[in-house]
């Protein structure tokens, strides 16, 4: 599938005019219509490019193969989707593991350097996804949403890609890849979607089901980072378990944690016990590619690697630096460059774009995702991502990345970063640093980035240079002119896509009791993290 990478760009990045200005408003409001109607067509263009390119492919396997074969006319499609793991791969350039299954694929598809989440933990993430749209233009943006009495819908129009596959003749499935053991109990993998969808888009939870010659379109559901759970007993328990099947575990000696967090021995091991679920992780993959190659299915599928978000840890997960943005991203099928490193900005939520143009399928007009593998795809000039509220913790930042710089906008400047959270505090890592921090133990850098009572109202990065964000340029009179084109962006993104912003009270009381019921061990936590999060609101914070 050729693959261009010129240097022009398209997006609808108009500066907002200032309020106030009704007319004004209007007018760039017509403009940015204007401009997406045009972006939607290049994207329609683009994605009949693929098809074109995948069609011939297709074909001409489908003609060398023996004519009383049952390959498909379509290819197989499967995703395989990993919980909390960024991207610490040896084909990533990670040297304290090896991992040599998913470096295969990397090997024989197309790797990207520079792929991010839109969200950075799992519902409103994965719920992006499965559509192809911005969680915030679904109002799905909130994590675990739509699980109480007031209900999330998809808008007219938007469609999850296995229904859409389903409907055009795919069987659908979804759960771990391998194969179903006689007798055995079974169930699909996990969706964790924030809207309210239709069991039915899944025909089971293993392409077994399918019949002769059918397409099926999997989806790999492992747990990734979530193996190491979340207690240093655990940590130990997942090291005790690679010894015994991967025949050594990740030495703590081997860690190199990045500058924000303290070198304390409960950290180091917990990150060697990260580093080997990435290992089980990896084996994991190389069953499923080899189930698919003794069923003679791997050259007619094509194959989607990615994670829901970056590393479960204080930075990492539910924020928006690279530590919880930045996913590995890996694809290799029918007409895919082998060997080939992609290194323009893209979005996850791409996935479901090329994924219907894998399979033959129009690229919806209205949605967001593009489809990346298109022979004519002309490359994002920008990504954007968004977190709001995580279980009972409000939030609402927002973040466009371009080629250099990552420019994130705090909602609640006023909240320190680490707000009470009841899944993250009973966190061994997390009652660590809180008890370092007690004892005055922390360096500075620690102390400023992870305790500091407040927050700057906007962050800018230079994220290729600084690595781990740790310098905050938004004061530089030096990079002003830059800042003020990153708001911009951000605004255009914002009003483009619909972005609601913050959730209702009564929604968020919905969630809540849903919450509360689903764990009574940290029930009397989290009541009172639900209180604090109510008097903040009500002081203005």
């Amino acid at each position: 599938m050729p693959i261009s990478h010129p240097p022009a760009t398209h997006h609808c990045d108009f500066p907002a005019p200032a309020p106030g200005h009704p007319q004004l408003l209007l007018v760039h409001a017509r403009i940015a219509r204007i401009a997406r109607i045009a972006h939607l067509a290049h994207l329609a263009l683009a994605a009949l490019n693929t098809l074109s390119v995948l069609a011939t492919a297709t074909a001409s396997a489908t003609a060398s193969a023996d004519p009383a074969s049952t390959r498909p006319s379509r290819p197989h499609i499967v995703w395989i989707v990993v919980d909390d793991m960024s991207p610490h791969l040896s084909c990533y350039g990670e040297t304290a593991i090896t991992t040599p299954h998913i470096d295969r694929l990397a090997r024989e598809g197309t790797r990207f350097s520079r792929a991010y989440v839109t969200a950075p933990v799992c519902s409103p993430c994965r719920s992006a996804l499965i559509t192809g749209f911005y969680q915030t233009t679904l109002g799905a943006h909130h994590h675990r949403s739509g699980r109480g009495t007031e209900k999330i819908r998809l808008p007219d129009g938007v469609v999850p890609v296995p229904a859409r596959l389903r409907e055009a003749g795919y069987f659908t499935c979804i759960g771990d890849g391998l194969a179903p053991e006689p007798g055995s109990a079974r169930r699909l993998g996990k969706t964790d979607y924030n809207f309210d969808w239709d069991p039915a888009m899944y025909d089971g939870d293993d392409w077994a089901g399918r019949t002769s010659g059918q397409p099926f379109f999997m989806q790999v559901q492992l747990p990734g980072g979530k193996l190491r759970g979340g207690t240093d007993a655990s940590a130990a328990a997942l090291a005790a378990r690679a010894t015994r099947e991967l025949g050594s575990a990740t030495s703590p000696a081997s860690v190199r944690l990045p500058p924000c967090y303290p070198s304390d021995p409960v950290l180091l091991r917990d990150w060697a016990a990260y580093l080997d679920s990435v290992r089980f992780t990896d084996a994991h993959v190389g069953r499923v590619l080899a189930r698919l190659e003794s069923e003679n299915l791997l050259d007619d599928t094509l194959i989607v690697f990615l994670t829901d978000n970056g590393i479960s840890h204080a930075r990492g997960k539910q924020f928006l630096y690279d530590e919880g943005t930045h996913i590995p991203l890996i694809i290799r099928g029918p007409g895919v460059p082998a060997g080939s490193v992609r290194h323009d900005l893209v979005e996850h939520i791409d996935v479901a774009a090329l994924t219907l143009a894998g399979a033959g399928l129009p690229h919806p007009p209205a949605m967001q995702a593009q489809p990346i593998l298109a022979a004519g795809y002309r490359p994002r000039d920008a990504v954007f991502a968004a977190r709001d509220r995580c279980d009972e913790t409000v939030d609402h930042l927002r973040s466009v990345r371009t080629d250099r710089f990552l420019y994130i906008r705090n909602g609640h400047p006023h909240r320190p970063l680490l707000q009470p959270n009841a899944y993250k505090d009973r966190k061994s890592i997390l009652e660590t640093l809180h008890a370092r921090r007690r004892a005055g133990t922390l360096d500075p850098v620690a102390e400023r980035l992870l305790f500091s009572p407040s927050r700057p109202a906007e962050e800018l990065y230079e994220y290729q240079t600084d690595r781990w964000q740790l310098t905050n340029l938004a004061a530089d009179p030096a990079y002003q002119n830059t800042l003020a084109d990153h708001r911009q962006r951000l605004d255009a993104w914002r009003s483009a896509t619909r972005d609601p912003g913050p959730e209702p009270e009564s929604r968020y009381d919905s969630e809540m009791d849903v919450y509360l019921r689903e764990v009574p061990a940290i029930a009397d936590r989290l009541r009172d993290n639900i209180r604090m999060m109510k008097a903040w609101a009500a002081e203005g914070k």
